[in-house]
Parts: structure tokens; sequence; C-alpha cells
């Protein structure tokens, strides 16, 4: 009987309606079969095959025709019909995707920070989110598992899962083909087929799909659209099945991505100054003037461009960068079960690699400030092979219910990384100096404007001279020539980084996962998994930034003051380093100079486990208690700017490997529920409350990546953890740093056998506690970073208090063909887009319609629809982030009275309205 519905979203239509291509691995029944309802849907949460209502856990289970319905094409669409999911993309839509579950996932593109939420695809585990944002091909269906899975998936499910089972081959021939077409010059063409291999007992699928989409954002300099879609998939099954007891299934696949993404529109550009008595006060930004006041060095770009009208879609990218992304992944897997009569054995091999080669305009303007080469130089690979082993079956008179297993996977990670400056930025650097130094001495912000970094030494001289009026003129020149003779002149443009992180992860597992029935109602299930973890790293850090000489200057004038050679001047040269060249710095050394080549490791092994207490009062009415413990694994954080102290200029030794070290995320979870399968309605409720150790928070901080395990104190830490003072907030006594409370519900309803209707709601309560400690330095601090000041008490980036979901599905006779009215809503209370939690970034509430009209034959030999994604063409942003360089101050909400913020922001936009018209055929 074919599945129709979603546990989620609308799931039940009429069986008569489906239009699986053939092979799906559970047909559809022949027209006047009764509906199929939500909770009787077939899903594989606990590695069994079970009817969703018998399933003790949070899960839904969203069906092939509901995500065609809603156009669901990647995981990041799933949102749509999962609400207490969230999928978003970033910097690219291949290497920066990011899932979240119950408002806990994990941020950013870093390659060294595994997902909170696993995502596995025909049972093969992907190692991150973001190799995943590609065309899935026809879907049997997909399982949105919901609170951590360690037990049976392993150790980086910590807040969730989304399992993906592909269609799967059939024993009669058939096929099926469709094309799609609508605005942004949107095309995608799909066909298949499957069937039988002659008498061998053979069974295969092949699959292709290709999609293309013009940008949504254009380009003013060269005219091109950005951030666009060209990709395809080729995906082949053969399943063979000699005897009852064996099965074999082999599945190889494809993809391929040749797009420009992900260009980023600036926000609207303000300063903003909060006055005295706490009032905020907004004025022309100074940033955008100077970048607009400046004339590119790069031939065609012209003055900086900051256009900050974001929904304009319009953005300025300089000539001669790009924003490419390239993405080749492919593998293969070998499913074998067997069944011995009294258990079955399940393994499932499988090996894959990954490999994505990109490019960045690095400061999202036509100023050639910082940018990425992506010719090659920059790319992120990965080679993973798996392997897995499960034996199941039943004793005591089918009273236990046994399973055990064991896993090992490999991955071997190569990241490639360049960031350089650009023609532009000595020249936006002397400006922005001079600005800087302008606010506190505007006789010295005009010193510097005139001579800059280009002419370090002349300032210095030039400084030297101004302060020293009092002496006589020889002895003046004496003293400004020594300390001029300590300053080097700095050229930046050109100069950049090159580096390279190979790690290998090597991570073993054996589990266990039973369910006693104690009574024909009565059941306990108990699981456990223990999970060794074993990541080698290899580092070369290669840089040219002129930061080391410019860090140098600081050092030699600091060192020329201490000797007292320049006796009554030795105070101003400690000024000018201090309180002049040290804040210079972030500017130079917006790159810093460290290089390097360096090797560690770091072992870890972790037990993770549940157990669930369920109970059946009546047949069509269960509830259960759980308790879980997940977690996910620690790490490397791949990024260079650990090594560098930007407070003192002063790089650290690459040699000390806790710089770059995480430690393992941890949960605990309770959650209890209950789910009633009516007669004509579902409905499903669970309750949870989640606490998070450790949770690894990965924080962009306009330059760099870095990384923090978030903790709780439970020490009164006041507001200390709350201010700018670096180091004042000392914790004894840690606890868990995140917690999630709150509700689920999902309801179905059958009114009539040609209409369903669905709703969901999610409220979670996702927060840090008030008291926060962060990752322990070298001298055993464990302070929080103030650029982290506005967490303690706050809700998590990009998770929503509450988010509702509805569908509707009408599929009335017309004539002898069958109609399609669909439609489905998510509404996402207001949240906070980044992980620093800076007020600039806060996203209000937003509702999303998508909606659908088609006409076919009731046999659905054929169809044509026409479908609208974003009905009402609504603006709102994935991510908001700190432009790279461009202003100071970065939070209106940080601001003591008098201080002015100059920070310009950049967002990665949503989609906006598409619209089209799709043609489906099957044989």
């Amino acid at each position: 009987m074919g599945l129709t519905g979603s546990a989620l979203a609308l799931v039940a239509a009429p069986a008569w309606a489906e239009e699986a291509p053939p092979g799906a691995a559970q047909q559809a029944a022949p027209a006047g079969e009764e509906t199929v309802n939500a909770s009787d849907i077939i899903v594989t949460a606990t590695r069994r095959a079970s009817r969703l209502s018998d399933v003790p856990i949070a899960v839904s289970a969203i069906t092939a025709e509901t995500l065609r319905n809603s156009g669901v094409t990647d995981i990041r669409q799933l949102t749509q019909v999962a609400p207490s999911l969230l999928v978003s993309s970033t910097m690219s839509e291949a290497g920066a995707g990011g899932a979240r579950i119950r408002g806990v996932g994990t941020v950013g593109d870093n390659p060294g920070l595994e997902s909170s939420v696993a995502t596995f695809i025909d049972g093969v585990y992907r190692n991150r989110a973001g190799v995943a944002l590609t065309e899935l091909g026809p879907i049997d269906h997909i399982e949105v598992l919901r609170g951590p899975q360690g037990t049976l998936f392993g150790r980086n499910a910590s807040a969730g899962l989304i399992s993906i089972t592909t269609a799967m081959p059939s024993d009669r021939f058939g096929g099926y083909a469709e094309g799609s077409y609508g605005n942004y010059d949107y095309y995608r063409f799909a066909g298949g087929i499957t069937g039988p291999i002659g008498d061998s007992g053979v069974e295969y699928r092949l699959d292709g799909v290709y999609n293309h989409r013009d940008g949504f954002l254009k380009d003013v300099i060269s005219g091109r659209r950005v951030n666009n879609r060209d990709r395809y998939l080729i995906r082949g099954k053969l399943r063979y099945q000699p005897s009852d007891a064996l099965s074999i299934l082999l599945i190889g696949d494809y993809s391929h991505q040749n797009e420009e993404c992900c260009a980023a529109v600036y926000r609207p550009a303000r300063n903003v100054t909060r006055t005295a008595d706490g009032q905020f006060v907004s004025s022309p930004s100074t940033i955008a003037a100077l970048e607009e006041s400046i004339h590119s060095n790069v031939p065609g770009a012209g003055n900086g461009q900051i256009l900050d009208d974001p929904y304009a879609r319009r953005v300025a990218i300089t000539p001669g960068r790009n924003y490419l992304s390239r993405v080749n992944d492919g593998g293969g897997s070998a499913q074998i079960d067997y069944d011995f009569g009294g258990a079955k054995l399940t393994s499932i091999t499988a090996y894959r690699i990954n490999k994505y080669t990109s490019g960045q305009d690095s400061d999202f303007n036509n100023l050639d400030l910082l940018y990425r080469a992506g010719d090659g130089g920059r790319f992120t690979r990965f080679k993973t092979f798996t392997q897995e082993l499960r034996l199941q079956g039943s004793a005591f008179r089918d009273r236990l219910d046994w399973l055990v297993g064991g896993y090992y996977g490999d991955e071997r990670l190569t990241t490639h990384d360049n960031l350089s400056f650009g023609a532009d930025y000595d020249q936006y650097a002397t400006r922005l100096g001079a600005a800087l130094l302008g606010q506190q001495v505007p006789a010295l912000g005009q010193l510097f404007g005139a001579t800059g970094f280009a002419n370090l030494k002349g300032f210095a001289q030039g400084f030297a001279a101004s302060q020293l009026g009092g002496l006589p003129p020889a002895v003046a020149g004496q003293i400004a020539g020594a300390i001029a003779a300590q300053v080097q002149n700095v050229t930046m443009a050109g100069t950049g980084d090159r580096d390279i992180f190979n790690q290998r992860d090597r991570n073993y597992a054996i589990f266990t996962h039973d369910i006693l029935h104690l009574t024909d109602r009565l059941s306990l299930t108990l699981g456990a998994r223990y999970t060794w973890d074993r990541k080698h790293l290899d580092a070369s850090l290669q840089s040219t930034s002129p930061c080391g000489a410019y860090s140098a200057n600081v050092t030699r004038l600091r060192a020329l003051a201490a000797s007292g050679a320049l006796g009554s001047a030795s105070a101003l040269a400690q000024a000018l380093a201090d309180q002049i060249l040290t804040p210079l710095g972030a500017l130079p050394c917006v790159i810093n100079s460290v290089s390097g080549d360096f090797s560690g490791h770091r072992h870890e092994g972790e037990w993770s486990g549940t157990a669930v207490l369920s109970y059946k009062p009546i047949d069509r009415l269960m509830g259960y208690a759980s308790y879980a413990r997940g977690y996910k694994a620690g790490g490397f954080n791949l990024d260079r700017a650990p090594f560098f102290n930007p407070g003192t200029l002063t790089p650290l030794p690459t040699n000390n490997l806790s710089i770059l070290q995480f430690q393992p995320e941890k949960v605990d979870a309770f959650e209890v529920g209950t789910k009633y399968r009516g007669r004509g309605f579902d409905i499903n409720v669970a309750g949870f409350y989640q606490m998070f150790k450790s949770f690894q928070l990965n924080t962009f901080n306009g330059t760099a990546f870095f990384v923090t395990d978030i903790r709780g104190c439970k020490d009164d830490l006041g507001t200390t953890d709350q201010d700018q003072i670096a180091g004042n907030s000392q914790c004894a006594s840690e606890e868990s740093g995140v917690t999630s409370k709150g509700v689920e519900i999902e309801a179905f309803l059958y009114p009539a056998p040609d209409f369903t209707l669905s709703a969901g709601f999610t409220l979670a309560d996702t927060r840090y506690r008030h008291d926060l400690a962060g990752t322990p330095d070298s001298s055993g601090s464990n302070a929080l970073q103030p650029a982290l000041s506005l967490l303690p008490g706050g809700r998590l980036s990009l998770s929503s208090l509450y988010t509702v979901t509805g569908s509707a599905q009408w599929t009335p006779p017309v004539g002898h063909l069958r109609g399609l009215l669909y439609a489905d809503f998510r509404y996402t209370s207001e949240m906070n887009t980044g992980s620093d939690l800076f007020s600039e970034k806060e996203q209000p509430g937003t509702m999303v319609i998508n909606a659908r009209i088609g006409l076919g034959a009731a046999d659905r030999s054929w169809s044509i629809e026409g479908w609208v994604q974003n009905l009402f063409n609504v603006n709102y942003e994935q991510v908001a982030f700190n432009s790279p360089t461009q202003g100071g101050n970065v939070s209106a909400a940080q601001l003591s009275a008098g201080q002015t913020a100059t920070q310009l922001y950049s967002s990665f936009l949503a989609e906006p309205r598409t619209f089209g018209l799709t043609l489906r055929k099957t044989f």
C-alpha cells in the first residue's frame, strides 16, 4: 500500500493520488482502498521496520509525495514540512550547510567541526550536513529523529538525525520522466528506469537529475547573476535476492556542482551611538562613506559601492574575483542482509569522496580588499570509509527483541585555504587608520593619513617630533630618528597565507539496543554504545603577511623604551608602541604572520545510550518516557587564527595544540510523549528537556572562525561574564551551558477520502545559562571571551521560540481525471541569526507559503502541475555576519555611553518567490 502522507506536514493522501517513480519500496494501493494514515507509515528509526505509531521516540516521516508537493529537492527545503528542523546555508550550498533540531546545531563551515545533526543517506553516514545540500533524486521517504540518537547512529547525532532513503529497484519494468521550467530561467529534468535483468534475479534502478537556475543576486559591476544553480546527479542501484534469506544491495552515485555561490548583501549601513541616557542615535555610516570615496586600483571597479538595500538583491564584486563553488561528490555502498533463521545479519560497507573547490571575494564589495583564490588552491576534500555490522533477533518467545553491532569509520580530511590582501587594501587601511586616530587625536589622524602604512617610518618620526617641542632641535631630531629607526614600512597588497590541514579520524564503536516486552502492553528499551575516536592532525601554515614586520615594530619600540636610551622620551616611545601602533595592528594583522609545520593527535572514549519505558493502555494509544545520552566528538579548529593574539600582536607557539582543540559536546535528554492513532485523525505530543555540556560554538568575528566550548557555571558570576573585560569571570564549578526545553505537537485530520489536513507546532526554549564559562586557555582561565558577552541567558542563534507548520491537500475527481490542490506554510517566530547574538543580526518572525495545483490521469500515468515557492515573496535572511575589516564596536547593545558603532553587516538571503510548471510521465 502506498505511503501518501507525512508524519508532520500533510501526509496521508488517498492512495491513488500517489505518483511515486516506479520501483519505490512501497507501492500505492489501487483506487478505493483505505487511506494510509500517518501513524501507519513504516519507519526504521530503531533499525527495525516499525509502524510510526509504535515507535516510542519523537520522529517525523516525510514521504515522496509530500516532498514533491512542497518542492523539496535538497535537505535545506525540508524545513517547510518539519517544524523542529531548520537547515540553512551560508558561504556555500556545498560546504557551509547547517542543520538544527529543537534549536540546537553546529554553526558555520569550519570543516574541523562535525554536525550535531547527523545525516544518513541509504544507511551511510555523511560526515558534514553540507555534503547533503545537493540534489537528492527520487526519494522513498525521509525520517527526522529529534533528540540525541547516539545509541544506534553514533557520536555525531547529539541533537538529532536526518535519515534519507532513496527509491529502490523494482521487479517490474518501469520508468518515469519529468521536466520543470520556472522564473530565473529555472529548468530541472529528471528521469529513470527500473526493472529486472532477465531471469538473473537481479533488479536495477538508474536515476538522473539535472538542475539549472540563474542567480538571485545581480552583480552591478559585471552584470552577471550569482548564487545560481548548475548541478546534476546520477545514481544506480542493483538488488540481488537469490533466496528469502539473502539480499544484496549495491548503490553507486555521483553528483557535480559548478556554480557561483555565495555572495552576500549589505544590511543598511549606519553608525550607532548610545547617549548617556541609554538612547541609540543613528547617523550616516563613516565606513560606507570611506569605502565609497576610494577609487579602486582594479580596472573597471570604480569607487567602492556599499549597496545597503539588501532586498534589491544587488551586489558589487571586484573584477577578477568570484564565488566559485565546484563540488564533486561520489561513492558506493554494499548492503548485505542474511537471515540465519534465529537472527538476521546486516552489513553496510561504504566509501565516499567529496571535494569542494571554492573562491571568494572575501570583503563582499567591489574594492579589492580581501580575497580567496578559487583556481584549485582552495579546497576541502573528504575521503571516508565506513563499515557497520548489526546482528538482531528475538529470544524468550519474542519477549526480547535484541540487537548488537559494531561500527568503524576512517575519514581523511584535507583542506587548503588561502586568504590574501587585495590591491586596494593599502589605501583602505591607511584611510581607515587615519579615521580611527582622528577620533582620538585629530592632528595624528591627519599625519597618519598623509603617510600611512606605506610610510610608517615617516609617521613615527613625525609623531615623535610633534611631542618633543620642548627639547633642543638637535636632541629632538636624534630622539625622533631613533624612534623612526625601529619602525619598518608596511606594504600589504599581494601578501597573504597558504595553509594546509591534513586530518585523519578513525573511530570505532560497539553498541546494543534491546527491547524487552515486559507484558503485551508494557515495554522497556535499553541501549548503550561506546565510541573510541582517534584524530591525528598535520598542518602547514605559510604566511607572507606584513603582520610579522608590524608586530616587530611594537616589540622593538618597547625594548628601546625599556633600555633608557631615549631618556625622557622613553615614555613617548612606549606610548607610541602601546597606544597607537598596537591598535592599528588590527589592520595589517587581519592576516597574521604565523608560519610553521606541526602535528598532533587527540584520543577520546565516550558512552552514549538510552532507556525508554513505553505503555499501550489500548491499541490506539501509546505513552512513553525516555532518557538519552548523546555526544559529538571533540576535534581541532582548522583555522590559523588561534595561533595569534591580536591584543598583543604576538604569535603563539604552533606546537601547542591545546590552542586548536575543542572538547566533546555531551547531552543528557529527557522526553515524555504520547501517540494516538484515532479514526479519522492522529495526534502525537512530545515534551523534552535537554542539557548540553561543552557546547561547541563556532563564531565568525569578521575575519576568522574561533571555537569555544560553552560551559555553564554553578557559581553566580554576576555580570562579569556579560562585560567587555577579558579574564574576569573565572568559574570554579561547571555544569551544562545550554538547555533546550519545550513541547512538540503533530496533528493529522482525514475528513474525506480526497481531503487531508495537518498541523505541527514546536515550542523550543533553547538558551544559554545565565552564568557562562568558556574554553580554558594556557593559563587555566576559563573566562568567557568578551566577544561572546551577549550569550548569558540568551537564546541560541537560529533558534526560534516557536514554529508552526500546516498543510492541506485536496485531490478531487475531475471527470475521468484527478485534480490536485496543495498548500503548506511555515511560521517561525523571531530569532537572532548570529552566533554572537549581536542585536543587528535579529530576524523578525516570518511565514513562508508554498502552493501547487495540478491535473493528471487517474492511473497516475501523467500529470501537469503549476507551483509557487514563497508565494508572497517574503524577504528574510539565513545568516547575518560582520562584514570583514569594515568597522568596529560591533554591537549597539555592547556600547558604553559616547562610543560609536561603525561596523557594517552583511547577510546571506533566503530565496525570493519562484514559480513554474512541471510535467510528469510514468510508464
